[in-house]
């Protein structure tokens, strides 16, 4: 099979932003008085969008609508505040980019992060032109692991589904990129273990970003 596009995932895939988000929101836990979490479980508490991860981080007796909300707009505003602190690309990602630019493969980014986020964070550590599309979350459009916005892409770029590689370090990747008919790709150096990624239907493992060239060669 021949690929000439590639869907990435932001958080655990390109960027490690662990650190910041977690950061961030272990602030807001302070502000009300509610226990911080250490950085690793962050890595279980990201991937389904920040509503999500606000969710997963309160204490399940303070988790109602209302100290939802309130703790989402303060973790927007702190995240705005430090989102380009401690971020920064996985090890081979660069070279990675470089080498599909120059190959001329179609490059697009979704997330599950906002999308001024995204593109803001993609802007600057990467620059917008490597990538033909770059997605986040969007009013309207369901979020991973709904497929919509995959194939919105597919049908932005006019490449058919079967000819996107869909590369994640999360089972919602690894269901976004099934249900979009597109080849899922589980990355090892990223926020989840190797077993989520297998059990949700990646269909190959890599552990450095250059093997990926190995799909499109």
């Amino acid at each position: 099979m021949s690929y000439s596009g590639v869907i990435f995932d932001l958080d655990g895939t390109l960027l490690n932003t662990l650190d910041d988000m977690a950061n961030s929101m272990n602030t807001v836990l302070i502000k009300h008085g509610f226990p911080v979490h250490d950085v690793e479980k962050y890595k279980y508490f990201v991937g389904n969008g920040i509503e999500k991860l606000v969710l997963r981080a309160l204490p399940e007796n303070n988790s109602n609508d209302e100290m939802v909300k309130l703790c989402l707009a303060e973790f927007i505003d702190e995240y705005n505040k430090r989102w380009h602190e401690l971020t920064k690309p996985y090890s081979g990602i660069n070279e990675l980019l470089d080498e599909l630019y120059f190959l001329k493969i179609n490059m697009s980014v979704l997330s599950n992060k906002p999308d001024n986020f995204t593109k803001i964070i993609i802007d600057k550590f990467f620059g917008m032109k490597k990538f033909n599309y770059v997605l986040g979350s969007r009013a309207g459009i369901p979020k991973k692991p709904d497929p919509s916005a995959a194939l919105e892409i597919s049908r932005l770029s006019k490449i058919s589904p079967p000819s996107y590689l869909y590369l994640g370090d999360s089972g919602v990747d690894m269901k976004t990129a099934n249900g979009a008919g597109m080849y899922a790709i589980g990355i090892t150096w990223g926020f989840r273990k190797a077993d989520e990624l297998l059990k949700n239907g990646a269909k190959a493992l890599i552990g450095r970003p250059m093997e990926l060239i190995d799909f499109i060669k």
